[in-house]
């Protein structure tokens, strides 16, 4: 067991900044075993969970999360588990794991490296940290708790929000064209209309670009909690801000805007307040 690991035993309900990092390294770990073994193998099968629609999952989904799980059973097992993949776990220690084990299965099925394992720690008010994880390139992005880095390669990179504050000159990512209702896409488009440059199908790896520096805006809708609480980590680790599309709390899924600046946050806000929700 890692020293910091003894330094605070299981039973203590507030781990160390520290620990929650090694800790939540071992569970990205874990789930890279699993993910990478099927990533582009010819065995990978992908299972429909909708009767209209595609949306699929593998044996790397379910097996990245059971191993994650099992972590959590060794360190933590007095903590909350949220996952895509099994059924929710109470917990007694006030915090919960939200974990996504591929957050983009679509891309993940299609071979490109635009999928990651979403990693949060929610103290029951907000996601205090967050990782998204990319084993194929070997990128770790960390934010919370004082961190905001990238590590691959074993050398850090600090993270940090570009300060575009014009919707003119910002570049915005969304992860299906349709975005969700056609009242979600209506309002996504205008907001994309007024942007220089508008890409598409990056799943989580597009909050990891805007914690980077890369781009300036994320939109969303249709998210679960385990899509969402990681990257809202990572992003406000960053220096950005994340809502809902009303400007509230946006960690229980739905409908996301993650942007670079409070002002092209204010700006994309004003927006899609105007769009009407069902």
């Amino acid at each position: 067991m890692d020293q910091n690991m003894k330094e605070c035993p299981m039973t203590d309900p507030i781990p160390s900044p520290d620990t929650i990092l090694t800790l939540a390294y071992k569970l990205a770990d874990a789930a890279a075993v699993e993910t990478l073994q099927w990533f582009r193998a010819a065995e990978l099968l992908a299972e429909n969970k909708l009767e209209a629609g595609f949306d699929p999952v593998t044996q790397a989904d379910k097996a990245a999360e059971q191993a994650m799980r099992a972590v959590l059973a060794q360190y933590r097992p007095q903590d909350a588990i949220v996952g895509e993949e099994a059924q929710d776990q109470t917990g007694t220690s006030g915090l919960a794991w939200v974990l996504d084990p591929i957050d983009g299965t679509r891309g993940y099925v299609s071979g490109t490296p635009t999928w990651g394992t979403l990693i949060a720690l929610n103290d029951g008010e907000a996601p205090i940290f967050g990782i998204i994880d990319q084993p194929y390139t070997g990128e770790r992005f960390v934010g919370g708790l004082g961190h905001a880095f990238m590590e691959r390669g074993g050398i850090k990179t600090p993270l940090a929000t570009r300060n575009t504050v014009n919707l003119s000159e910002a570049i915005i990512f969304t992860t299906f064209p349709e975005v969700g209702s056609a009242s979600e896409a209506a309002g996504f488009h205008q907001v994309a209309q007024a942007c220089k440059l508008t890409r598409y199908g990056m799943d989580c790896y597009a909050y990891a670009l805007l914690a980077s520096g890369q781009i300036d805006l994320v939109i969303e809708a249709g998210l679960q909690s385990y899509d969402i609480q990681a990257p809202m980590a990572l992003v406000r680790a960053a220096g950005g801000v994340a809502s809902d599309w009303r400007g509230g709390n946006p960690m229980n899924g739905g409908r996301c805007i993650c942007a670079a600046t409070p002002e092209l946050h204010a700006a994309a806000l004003k927006m899609l307040q105007k769009v009407p929700l069902d």
